[in-house]
């Protein structure tokens, strides 16, 4: 099975890392208002943050960019420096952002740069450039604006968090999720405890200080080295928190911005993540009652109950006995087969590629179902994994308190997980762990964001978004102080660009115009 077929799993969930898991010109330093603090996939409050010296910031705004070819067509690249530590911005301490750049096409009057994030946290802004963004934008965006996109600090090649090798991470993915004895929850417990420990061997330097607000702090050096005097900004997923605290901290900064699969800082984290088990429960039911219409469906007819029962009892199955991957060393166990289903149910065009790698590992050959997984956890054919998850977790544990101190507290906590997922619950509950074990004390915590007298901001919603449920769209619109709803009616992660001709036109006239869509819109 070709597993490179369409899956953009770029936004990735917030257990991922666990599956595993004033007074200058517009264009200068100004002295920062207090912060608005982040998690990972959701969170953010008013948190009291140290403001950086104008004085010592200012060679970090005035810097030059020098662009050179990427060695992809049609891109350009530089390397922006950025304070290790915005706290301390004079210690001559520094983090590399890697960035890169479209120019704009023509025809028709330039209107400066958009700078997108695909999300994560831990997503690639540069690849999501350069394979899509850049290139599969619509066309009267791409002919006004330089597309613009960086690799926020700690992700792949901005000062890179790094944390197990590749075959650490392989028996780190297939680590039981689901834990039925006290062994098996004392080896989870290790996993984490291991993968927190490389963490800290390995990029002890700069796991202080990779949060959402040093990225939105970043965003805004590279809204000024670009020559912007507003940031204009479309952020998928994770990119929504990154842009509302840009929004919240720079709120006179504030271009157009579009925040799609928008997450909700006022959520904590245990309830951050059984929100977004609930919205894979949802996101599952509409597959379910899909496949149960089509011929080829494995998992049988029936309600979506039944279904859901069925690939229950199959995870089961590989709970005992894992089927063969192709792959020696990864047999395609429970943990694995869990990740390529949750990898496919991002977008709803994974369906046929989600029924058919389904079918094939029920007849003993889960080479499909592992490429799935494979895909959502970035790792090459290589066996040398991106560094996403490591990113994730460094800035999900940042960013805001864990979800759990402790195996008790899941306990506690398992009978509302499963009852918001039968299928998915315990091992995202599970999941949920790791950040208990972060050798980082977090710098966070959940909380409204209002970017009091910003521009109007577009905040997308995706009625059954699996990773970023609705209600969350809904929330961060009414959090903003100048945000503006808009509504797709659908499945799949995000909505911008993925066969809404009515999201599409909509976004398209507020980035090409500035005029929002009426609040409330839906299509």
């Amino acid at each position: 099975m070709d597993t490179s077929r369409v899956l953009r799993t770029t936004g990735t969930v917030i257990a991922a890392a666990g599956l595993l898991l004033s007074g200058c010109t517009a264009g200068g330093p100004e002295t920062l208002q207090v912060a608005a603090s982040a998690r990972g996939e959701a969170g953010g409050t008013p948190s009291a943050q140290p403001s950086p010296d104008a004085a010592a910031m200012r060679p970090y705004y005035e810097q030059k960019l020098t662009w050179r070819d990427c060695g992809v067509p049609g891109f350009q690249c530089s390397t922006m420096k950025a304070p290790l530590d915005y706290a301390n911005p004079g210690s001559g301490e520094d983090v590399d952002i890697a960035v890169a750049r479209r120019v704009a096409t023509g025809p028709g009057k330039r209107l400066g740069s958009l700078v997108v994030n695909p999300g994560g946290p831990g997503g690639s802004g540069i690849g999501y450039l350069q394979a899509y963004a850049g290139i599969g934008y619509p066309a009267p965006v791409r002919a006004r604006y330089d597309m613009v996109s960086f690799d926020p600090r700690g992700v792949q090649r901005s000062s890179p968090v790094e944390c197990l090798t590749g075959p650490e991470m392989d028996k780190y993915t297939q680590v039981d999720q689901t834990p039925d004895d006290a062994a098996e929850r004392a080896s989870l417990v290790a996993a984490f405890k291991e993968f927190a420990a490389g963490c800290q061997a390995r990029s002890k330097r700069v796991l202080p200080h990779v949060s959402t607000v040093d990225a939105a702090r970043d965003m805004d050096l590279l809204r000024a080295v670009l020559g912007d005097k507003k940031l204009n900004y479309v952020g998928a997923s994770y990119g929504t928190l990154l842009g509302a605290t840009y929004a919240n901290l720079f709120p006179d900064r504030v271009g157009r911005l579009v925040l799609d699969g928008a997450m909700d800082p006022t959520r904590a984290a245990l309830d951050l993540n059984r929100d977004q088990t609930a919205g894979f429960e949802t996101a599952f039911t509409s597959f379910a009652k899909d496949c149960a219409k089509q011929p080829d469906c494995p998992l049988g007819k029936g309600s979506p109950e039944q279904v859901a029962a069925r690939l229950k009892d199959f995870f089961r199955k590989l709970d005992a006995q894992p089927v063969a991957s192709g792959d020696d060393s990864r047999p395609l166990g429970e943990a694995l087969a869990t990740t390529g289903v949750i990898a496919a149910l991002y977008d709803e065009n994974a369906w046929p590629q989600l029924r058919e790698a389904l079918a094939s590992a029920m007849n003993g050959d889960g080479a499909g179902l592992l490429g799935l997984a494979d895909s959502y956890y970035e790792r090459g054919a290589d066996g040398k994994y991106a560094n996403l998850m490591f990113a994730n977790a460094a800035v999900n544990c940042l960013d805001q308190p864990a979800a759990f101190n402790g195996p008790d507290a899941v306990d506690a906590a398992l009978p509302s997980f499963q009852k918001a997922s039968p299928v998915f619950g315990a091992g995202l509950a599970w999941a949920a762990l790791n950040c208990a074990y972060w050798p980082v004390k977090p710098t966070g915590q959940a909380g409204p964001l209002t970017a009091k007298g910003a521009a109007p901001i577009v905040v997308v919603g995706t009625t059954r978004d699996p990773a970023t449920p609705y209600k969350w769209a809904q929330s961060l619109a009414a959090q903003l102080d100048s945000g503006t709803l808009l509504t797709y009616d659908g499945d799949g992660h995000t909505a911008y660009g993925r066969g809404s001709d009515c999201i599409d036109t909509a976004i398209n006239r507020y980035l090409l115009e500035g005029k929002p869509p009426q609040n409330g819109k839906k299509c």
